[in-house]
C-alpha cells in the first residue's frame, strides 16, 4: 500500500494534463499519471514510440509537465539511460544540487521484442532509471499486431482467427520473470484498477538505487475489443483471473500482492480463464464448442505459471 495518504497524493503537481489524443478508455494515461504521482523529486521521462508517445505530443502540442523526450521504438531504456547518465555526470561536476527521478515508458512492442536489448542493456549497467511498460498485449499503434506478449489464442491482424489458426499459436513470453533474472534491486507487476498496489511500487521502483522495471497490464478497447467503459473492470479481471498476477520481486524476493495475495491464501475467488476470453471480442472463437482443447492448454498455462509464482513467494 502507499506510503503516502491519499490527501498527499493530490497535492503532487499535475505531470501529464488532459488534452492528449488517446482512445477513450485507453488505460495508458490513468497508468502514467499513477507512475508519476508516486514521487516527490524531479521527473525526466522518456518515451518510445508508440501509442502514448504519439498521443501525448502530437505537434506543436504536449500533454506533458515534465522534461520529456522521445525516440525510437527500440531504444527508450538507452536514451533513458543516456539522460540518468548525463545526470550522474553533472552531479559529480556539482552543476546540478538536486535530486532527479528518470522513468522511461514503453508499450509491449517497443518492451518485450524490439527494445527488448535496449532495456536489457540498461538493467545489466545497473542505471537508477525506472522503465514502465505499458502492456496491452499488442502493436496497437500500427494496426494490432501480435506481439510477444499477445496472449495464447488471440486474434490480431497477424494472428487472426479463422479457418487456417485459432488466433495466436504461442504463449507470451513471460518478461517480468525475464527482467527479474537480470537480479536488480526491484521489479513489479501492476494494474490501475489498483491505485494504491501501484502507486506503492512505483514508490519503491524509484527509490531502489538501481534499475527498476514495472510490467502495468494497460487494457486496450479498441485491439481487445471491449466497452471503453470497461477499461478498470477489465484490468480487475485480468487479475482475479490469475491472467495478470499482481507481485512484486524486491532483492531477490518475490512477494503476491493485493487480490493476488488474497486468492493464494484462499480468501478471494480465483476466477476461471473463461471469464476474460468472454469480456472481450478478440477470444470469441475460443469459446466455440470445437475450441474446448484450447481453452484447456490456456487454462493449463495460466495454473502452471499461478502455482509457480506461489512457489516462488514462499521461497
Amino acid at each position: 500500500m502507499s506510503s503516502k495518504p491519499i490527501k498527499d497524493l493530490t497535492k503532487v503537481p499535475e505531470r501529464l494534463t488532459s488534452g492528449h489524443r488517446l482512445c477513450a478508455g485507453c488505460a495508458e494515461s490513468i497508468i502514467a499519471r499513477q507512475v508519476l504521482m508516486s514521487t516527490d523529486k524531479p521527473v525526466v521521462a522518456a518515451s518510445a514510440t508508440g501509442c502514448f508517445e504519439v498521443s501525448t505530443t502530437i505537434f506543436p502540442y504536449s500533454s506533458w509537465n515534465v522534461p520529456w523526450i522521445h525516440t525510437a521504438f527500440a531504444n527508450g531504456a538507452a536514451t533513458g539511460a543516456g539522460l540518468e547518465a548525463a545526470y550522474q555526470g553533472l552531479r559529480r561536476k556539482g552543476k546540478i544540487k538536486e535530486e532527479m527521478r528518470f522513468v522511461a515508458f514503453g508499450g509491449d512492442g517497443g518492451t518485450y521484442d524490439i527494445g527488448f536489448q535496449a532495456l536489457s542493456g540498461m538493467l545489466e549497467r545497473g542505471q537508477q532509471l525506472m522503465y514502465v511498460c505499458f502492456n496491452n498485449e499488442a502493436y496497437m499503434n500500427t494496426g494490432i499486431q501480435r506481439s510477444g506478449a499477445t496472449g495464447f489464442g488471440a486474434s490480431t491482424t497477424t494472428s487472426p482467427a479463422g479457418t487456417v489458426q485459432q488466433g495466436k499459436t504461442e504463449h507470451p513470453k513471460d518478461l517480468t520473470m525475464i527482467v527479474a533474472a537480470h537480479d536488480i534491486p526491484y521489479v513489479a507487476q501492476v494494474s490501475p484498477h489498483n491505485w494504491r498496489d501501484l502507486i506503492s511500487k512505483c514508490e519503491k521502483g524509484f527509490e531502489c538505487g538501481g534499475p527498476a522495471f514495472i510490467n502495468a497490464v494497460s487494457p486496450c478497447p479498441r485491439g481487445w475489443r471491449f466497452a471503453s467503459e470497461d477499461t478498470i473492470l477489465m484490468a480487475k479481471l485480468s487479475v482475479e483471473t490469475c491472467v495478470w498476477p499482481l507481485y512484486e520481486c524486491e532483492n531477490g524476493e518475490y512477494r503476491l500482492t493485493a487480490e493476488s495475495k488474497r486468492i493464494a491464501d484462499g480468501v478471494q475467488e480465483k476466477k476461471p480463464i473463461t471469464e476474460w476470453f468472454k469480456a472481450q471480442g478478440r477470444y470469441k472463437h475460443m469459446l466455440k464448442p470445437e475450441n474446448a482443447e484450447l481453452l484447456e492448454k490456456v487454462q493449463a498455462e495460466i495454473d502452471r505459471k499461478w502455482e509457480r509464482l506461489i512457489k516462488l513467494s514462499k521461497l
